[in-house]
């Protein structure tokens, strides 16, 4: 939007706020939005398979120094837990916020799991944003919100035509 002289006109209220990797452009799908998308799906893809491969190295390096099976099998258990909960985490962070002391807490377990974390990432960008739904949720709420006050305050009260 500009204005007569060729300015941008900023529209009133609230904003969307910006997503990693799609800025704005989830609220209309515009400006490369699904080009975007496929990038975010193929790169947490290629991220989490290259991953994989590194875990494989860190897997055949605890074989070649011969720690037994109970140490072999309590690492792959250990990656295979925190993988499961940091997708479980990332995946429910999609659709609510959450708590940051608990974000806080489960820094390392997220950092062990981050294959879990790339894979919801992948999964989630083949529907939409990772995040868009959220998102969009709060925007149309704190819209919905902003029109609500603006219609509602019309005229000068103080003027109001008083009724006997």
């Amino acid at each position: 939007m500009s204005d007569d002289h060729g300015t941008p006109v900023t529209p009133a209220g609230p904003r969307p706020e910006p997503l990693r990797f799609f800025g704005t452009t989830w609220v209309h799908h515009d400006h490369g939005y699904p080009l975007r998308r496929t990038g975010a799906a193929v790169g947490s893809l290629a991220a989490a398979v290259l991953a994989c491969l590194v875990l494989r190295f860190a897997y055949q390096g605890l074989q070649l120094a011969d720690t037994g099976t109970f140490v072999n099998v309590l690492v792959v258990a250990m990656f295979v837990v925190c993988t499961a909960l940091a997708f479980r985490h990332t995946w429910d962070s999609f659709t609510s916020r959450p708590d940051p002391e608990r974000q806080s807490s489960l820094r390392g377990l997220l950092a062990i799991g981050f294959v879990g974390s790339l894979l919801a990432y992948f999964l989630r960008s083949l529907k939409e944003a990772p995040g868009e739904t959220l998102h969009r949720e709060e925007y149309e709420t704190a819209r919905a919100q902003h029109e609500k006050r603006t219609t509602r305050r019309t005229g000068n009260p103080s003027k109001k035509r008083r009724h006997p």
